[in-house]
């Protein structure tokens, strides 16, 4: 019997495309989930290539790791950027109770990683590659993946003695946030990701006290350029989120650049044969160059 051929994913299902492996990985602490992943520019370079460090979505929930948006690492590869995927704590793999699915995120574990990976980069960079320009940097980040990238530019504005402040911006080119969980109070309002925001902060005990040190929408301005891509049709991470976080950095006195794109849900963004995953890269390009 001939097999049937395997069905289209919906487009807010992920995209079926296989792994692609990285040509070299580092550790940034000694959780097997502290590593980074590299990917070296493709073609022939005529200099330094910038550098895109990306970070995946996933409702910050343990299933969700980084090898579904190796495709899209490997895409951006392809178009000449160097690249670092980089992997971070998640919540439980177990499911949680009165939860839809397994808890999300760690507090403060998530937070912790990605900013000891970032502060670790530049140096874990020169060795792993020596093509990249890290004076060329763009953060970009898909879902909730795109949250970690707008709260990792936000670092400095954070509250006084938040164990993740930095004294001075970080040194990016800017951040391209695809999708992202980027405003809490219109995220929960919504229930996106099942009540994933509530649990990322510890559930509703922890909640109004973290929010200053975890909502990007609280974390502005940051004076550091931003550009939101988003896809009308997302019922994911409905485009909502991201207009209340660009109306939140308008009424800080910033300016968030939003694409919105018309019949794009919530993958096509990191999909590498989809139109909108072109868009996504030339947003980065007109950053980083």
């Amino acid at each position: 019997m001939p097999s049937m051929p395997s069905r289209a994913p919906l487009p807010d299902e992920p995209p079926e495309h296989p792994a692609v492996a990285p040509d070299s990985s580092a550790a940034y602490g000694e959780h097997p989930d502290q590593v980074i992943d590299f990917y070296a520019p493709r073609g022939e370079l005529t200099g330094a290539a910038p550098l895109v460090v990306v970070l995946h979505g996933g409702a910050w929930r343990a299933p969700y790791d980084r090898e579904h948006i190796t495709p899209f690492a490997d895409f951006l590869a392809r178009r000449g950027f160097a690249v670092a995927n980089v992997e971070y704590r998640r919540g439980s793999s177990l499911p949680h109770q009165g939860a839809e699915g397994p808890v999300a995120g760690r507090w403060p574990e998530t937070f912790d990683d990605v900013a000891t990976a970032l502060d670790l980069l530049p140096g874990l960079v020169k060795e792993a590659l020596p093509e990249a320009d890290i004076r060329r940097t763009v953060l970009t980040g898909h879902s909730a993946g795109g949250h970690l990238a707008l709260w990792a530019a936000s670092r400095h504005v954070l509250p006084e003695g938040a164990p993740w402040r930095l004294p001075a911006p970080p040194p990016l080119r800017g951040v391209v946030a695809l999708a992202p969980i980027a405003d809490f109070a219109s995220a929960v309002e919504r229930n996106v990701c099942g009540g994933a925001v509530t649990q990322l902060l510890g559930g509703e005990d922890g909640y109004a006290e973290r929010l200053g040190y975890a909502d990007p929408a609280a974390l502005l301005p940051t004076g550091i350029a931003t550009t939101v891509v988003q896809g009308r049709t997302d019922t994911t991470v409905p485009h909502e989120v991201s207009e209340a976080y660009a109306d939140a950095a308008a009424k800080a006195g910033e300016v968030v650049g939003l694409t919105l794109l018309e019949d794009v849900g919530h993958f096509p963004l990191i999909d590498p044969a989809a139109d909108a995953c072109a868009v996504v890269a030339e947003e980065i390009a007109q950053l980083a160059y």
